[in-house]
């Protein structure tokens, strides 16, 4: 990152910067830079050329500041994106990228095999969704099945104002906590509406607590 001015880009990342959001720093051509977020990860890694269709893209070609939803054919994940070109001496240096997740896939239920059969569970009945032994269970008040999408693929489908990632093996709906306890190394347990004990893991404490407010 030699060639860039360490202020220039920090003042464009302040102007991008959100928890939500990974953030990708590019120069004319490659990526050099890439910090993904809890929510999204778009698995960049430095010197990965900058692809045609991607917002960096479009935003070093315009050389103007884009925001746009991008569907999944770039990355396998649908985004969207909101870039802006660096410049210094009014020449055209780079490009630093937000990638913020989708707010949902349009779907509002979650179908779930159950025994033989399946069942469809609306998004605000999900108590919790948990990966385990390889598979994915969703569970509810009343019924508890199995999913073929992983937790991360539930990550970005999901939500974002109810469902919360806390833990590597756990998303909770927050409107189904009855109870927030500390627990030890700065990590929270949390007493779901079914009595059920869920970890908030160091990793996710912090981003659990911001977007909780407490």
């Amino acid at each position: 990152m030699e060639q860039f001015k360490a202020s220039t880009i920090l003042q464009v990342i302040g102007e991008l910067y959100s928890d939500e959001a990974s953030i990708a720093v590019s120069d004319r051509e490659k990526y050099i830079y890439y910090q993904p977020s809890k929510r999204i990860n778009l698995k960049i890694k430095p010197g990965d050329i900058v692809k045609e269709g991607t917002i960096a893209y479009k935003a070093l070609r315009s050389q103007e500041k884009v925001s746009q939803f991008i569907n999944r054919d770039v990355f396998g994940t649908p985004y969207y994106g909101m870039a802006v070109p660096l410049f210094e001496e009014e020449q055209l240096v780079g490009c630093v990228t937000a990638i913020f997740p989708t707010l949902t896939s349009g779907r509002s239920v979650v179908t779930v095999k159950v025994n033989d059969g399946w069942v469809p569970i609306p998004f605000p009945d999900v108590l919790y969704i948990e990966a385990k032994d390889k598979k994915t269970y969703v569970f509810s008040e009343h019924h508890t099945g199995t999913h073929k999408d992983t937790l991360n693929e539930f990550d970005y489908h999901l939500p974002k104002d109810h469902f919360v990632r806390c833990h590597r093996s756990y998303i909770v709906n927050v409107k189904h906590i009855q109870e927030i306890y500390p627990d030890t190394h700065s990590t929270f347990v949390l007493l779901m509406k079914n009595n059920e004990k869920i970890p908030v893991s160091q990793t996710y404490s912090s981003y659990f607590r911001k977007l909780l407010g407490f």
